[in-house]
């Protein structure tokens, strides 16, 4: 299946103001989430999104699909704080820690979603507000149940259904891939909310896990981890869905504020997924209020010339799976 997805107009980050902070939405959340989200972290240890590539050798490719994407076009956190254009940006991650009735949802292609299991709360929030023409994901966070249930273009129908182009319900304790080729929310079939730059993280210091990353035009193929392409074209010059890139290791990183540093040291070490098309070299984080657009604004001063495409083949233990190969002694 292929979907045509809405594209990512180039918005700049803005400076906010304390009431346009205000104005947006919390997380909703348990009195004690970092106990919560340590029992119930994002993905296992051994995921491929936990998976260091900066030991890995560049791909043969490398070069023509860095092109293809655009060297010379900037690194765009396309996640902050505030409002763009009336509408906040990034992906919200809605918080669930208690239990939910199970939710009705309806698909445009209900032959490659998960036709159930989806415990949405009234009050999961939309990609860039209610009232967005974009892609609208939806991604709640299930502690309690250490699930993720995401949606692809999501509209409320009002009670407890929802409609949606497409969906997944995925184990959070689990490397089981989708069927191959099934997508998921995203092109690549693969799951959003592990690869979402977190707030916490960030002003944390540390950022252990790749990064979801679109790129304006993909290959009608689609590498491991990977189950599902959108491409534009039949064309090895593009990337496939799956691709890893990573941040140069010779790249200069000292000068960026905390929470920049954050994420350009885990695209050096972590790398960036390619996941959807949209515009280039845009990694996805969480919307939050408590985002420093100015210090995410460095990292605009990258361009896609300080990145190489990774070789990550031998990572790969099983197609099925999401856990990587141990190391050969």
């Amino acid at each position: 299946m292929k979907r045509t997805r809405a594209w990512r107009s180039r918005h700049a980050i803005p400076a906010i103001t304390a009431a346009a902070a205000a104005a947006a939405c919390l997380l909703s959340g348990a009195a004690d989430p970092d106990r919560q989200a340590a029992s119930c972290p994002t993905a296992p240890p051994d995921s491929f999104w936990h998976a260091p590539v900066d030991g890995l050798p560049v791909h043969p490719s490398s070069d023509r699909y860095v092109a293809s994407i655009g060297a010379g076009e900037p690194l765009h956190p396309d996640f902050g704080s505030g409002l763009v254009e009336g509408r906040p940006f990034g992906i919200p991650i809605t918080v669930s820690d208690t239990t939910v009735p199970e939710s009705e949802v309806t698909f445009d292609y209900p032959e490659e979603s998960d036709p159930s299991g989806y415990r949405i709360p009234p009050n999961a929030r939309i990609e860039n507000g209610p009232a967005s023409d974009g892609d609208r994901h939806v991604v709640v966070w299930d502690r309690d149940r250490c699930a993720s249930y995401e949606l692809f273009d999501a509209e409320r129908q009002g009670g407890n259904a929802w409609h949606a182009g497409s969906g997944a319900v995925f184990d959070l304790r689990s490397n089981a891939l989708r069927p191959d080729g099934w997508t998921s929310a995203d092109a690549a079939g693969l799951a959003i909310l592990p690869g979402l730059v977190r707030y916490d993280e960030a002003a944390g210091g540390r950022i252990d896990h790749a990064i979801r990353i679109t790129v304006p035009r993909s290959d009608q193929s689609y590498l491991w981890p990977a189950r599902h392409q959108a491409g534009a074209a039949a064309d090895s010059s593009l990337p496939p869905m799956g691709l890893r890139l990573r941040l140069k290791s010779s790249v200069d990183t000292s000068q960026l504020a905390p929470q920049a540093k954050a994420v350009a040291e885990a695209l050096k070490k972590y790398g960036a997924i390619v996941a959807d098309n949209g515009s280039p070299w845009y990694i996805t984080g969480e919307e939050k209020p408590r985002w420093d657009n100015a210090q995410l604004d460095g990292l605009k001063n990258f361009k896609g010339s300080d990145f190489e495409a990774v070789d990550a083949s031998g990572l790969q233990q099983s197609p099925d799976s999401g856990a990587v190969a141990r190391p050969t002694p």
